[in-house]
């Protein structure tokens, strides 16, 4: 270690801290990759590689402040960078690279990166001899090598990797520079693109001091220690594994897109993170046999609505698992969490998730939601239902767009779920203000896309839809109306007409593919409720419910 400067508010410096006065066992294992070229990083060597290449990033000349667009998966060579990044002063900008080119040009230049951190996977597959097979694959990926930023890549050299980009290994490698000073806790650490259009992108903005919060928030969650095992991707839980001298086994894939290998490494393993969806296929797994019935002694779940339907089926499948179902939001996580047991127990009307963890404060706003659904009196408790509003350690410093036009950092978050509280002062959830559909770990606004895709050509209406499945999760459903269609008594639905079609091949001109529907549906016109007359999402979701089901028997059966 080389001595440098640290503040001690900074989470890096504080996990940088830990191992330079031995508090963490330099030589205990911090990162263990698992796939077909395992290997692992103690805790010495990720502090090295931290210090170097932070000092290297800086030589090169990256400024506090200067933003980095980071598109590399969890993998320990792009841990490390992150938390270089920040111990320069850098900030990490998450954009998904599949957005529409739009789109992504649009999040570009909200967030202005002077850098760019890919896989060079990434750039050889954005650049024109691959593009067409990535599109073909649903990624409209834009063209990383012509960015007009500095470049840094992991992996091996790739065509496709521009000319002057620093390969991350080797800026770990360099030895001799000055370690920079541990930046400010208050300074920008991470930004994450939520949603938005291209007039307006909404990208949500953390300093090292608010992450910082969200990880001692979830150390109240799971308690780890030294010698204990995280198996995840996620870096909420993976961060504080490593701030609590634990090791993060990080798998090759998702249980959604390899529960069986997932299953074999996360065997024994003291805790993971998983979202609903993919503790449903990891369940699916080992219920039909292909995996034996083991898992971490502790599952979080959280990221989607966690439903008791997926609970009672964890704990019947894997009985010596211990379920947590975890909320909060990207502007400020965790928020609150339950036990399995806990939640299952309760007779309450709406979704239980928990007493707010302890630095939290969660609060209603009773104001403009007398029109809102479900109607506060049907929480069977006689109790009030109001906006749930949520502020604390881990709240985000603001919007981006807000920030930077000098706006003062968010005192709050207002969740648009409608809640009510219990006797013991736990959250119930009953409802959202506004629309939304949640689908594995994104959030989708249905009005940041329906103007577009009412543009499209012979389209009159369109709305997208969520579909509940048991998971927890959500299917979306794109319900279009002709622009010659005329209302009749009964909505009439159906799959395959000329203008679903038509809509169909145009959507991935304007869409993010992350909002790309599961299924498009015409109606002969939209359905209306409530005392404004405003079209009855529920309705349509229950209307278009069997085809949906139907449509994914199909391709199971096609896949069969």
């Amino acid at each position: 270690m080389t001595g440098a400067q640290y503040t001690t508010e900074h989470f890096v410096t504080r996990l940088l801290e830990a191992v330079a006065d031995g508090r963490t066992d330099p030589q205990a294992v911090a990162l263990r990759w698992v796939g077909r070229r395992s290997g692992t990083v103690t805790y010495g060597r990720l502090a090295r590689q931290i210090e170097r290449t932070a000092a290297a990033l800086r030589a090169e000349g990256l400024r506090p402040g200067d933003r980095v667009l980071f598109s590399i998966r969890p993998r320990p060579e792009g841990v490390m960078l992150c938390l270089a990044v920040l111990a320069a002063g850098g900030s990490n900008v998450f954009v998904d690279p599949g957005s529409t080119p739009e789109l992504f040009a649009a999040r570009l230049a909200a967030a202005r990166p002077r850098w760019a951190a890919t896989e060079a996977l990434l750039y050889a597959a954005s650049s024109r001899p691959l593009r067409r097979l990535a599109r073909s694959r649903g990624l409209l990926l834009p063209d990383y090598g012509r960015l007009p930023v500095r470049h840094l890549y992991s992996g091996a050299w790739l065509p496709g990797v521009p000319r002057g980009a620093r390969r991350i290994a080797r800026l770990a490698s360099r030895r001799g520079q000055e370690v920079p000073v541990g930046p400010s806790p208050d300074a920008e650490a991470l930004v994450v693109f939520t949603s938005g259009t291209t007039a307006d992108p909404r990208a949500v903005v953390h300093t090292a001091s608010t992450l910082g919060g969200g990880l001692d928030l979830f150390r109240q969650v799971v308690d780890l220690s030294a010698g204990q095992t995280v198996h995840t991707d996620q870096m909420s839980i993976g961060l504080p594994a490593l701030l609590a001298g634990a090791t993060w086994e990080i798998p090759a894939r998702t249980p959604g897109r390899d529960p069986v290998a997932f299953a074999r490494g996360a065997a024994g393993a003291d805790a993971s993170f998983l979202v609903p969806a993919d503790a449903t296929a990891l369940l699916d797994a080992v219920e039909a046999g292909r995996v034996p019935p083991r898992a971490p002694r502790t599952v979080l779940l959280g990221a989607a609505p966690v439903r008791k339907a997926l609970l009672r089926r964890a704990q019947a499948l894997l009985p010596g698992t211990r379920w947590l179902a975890v909320y909060g939001a990207t502007e400020m996580l965790p928020a609150a969490a339950v036990e399995a047991e806990e939640k299952l127990a309760a007779d309450v009307d709406g979704d239980l998730v928990g007493a707010p963890l302890a630095g939290v404060s969660a609060i209603l706003d009773f104001s403009g939601h007398e029109d809102s659904e479900p109607d506060p009196d049907g929480t069977g408790e006689g109790r009030p239902v109001g906006e749930l509003v949520l502020s604390g350690p881990s709240l985000m410093a603001g919007y981006l767009a807000d920030l930077d036009t000098g706006a003062p950092r968010a005192k709050e978050h207002r969740t648009g779920d409608l809640a009510w509280f219990d006797d013991a002062g736990r959250i119930v959830l009953v409802g959202r203000t506004r629309d939304m559909i949640i689908r594995g770990t994104l959030n989708i606004y249905p009005g940041l896309y329906e103007p577009r895709l009412r543009a499209l050509p012979g389209v009159g209406e369109a709305l997208l839809v969520g579909v509940p499945v048991p998971d927890g999760d959500e299917r979306v459903v794109l319900v279009v109306v002709s622009d010659e269609s005329e209302p009749v008594d009964e909505v009439v639905v159906g799959t395959g007409t000329l203008l679903a079609r038509a809509v169909e091949a145009r959507l991935p001109d304007v869409l993010d593919h992350g909002a790309l529907p599961d299924l498009v549906v015409e109606v002969s016109h939209v359905p209306l409720a409530g005392r404004s007359r405003k079209p009855d999402r529920r309705s349509l979701a229950a209307l278009v419910a069997p085809l949906l089901a139907a449509a994914q028997q199909g391709d199971e059966g096609a896949r069969g």
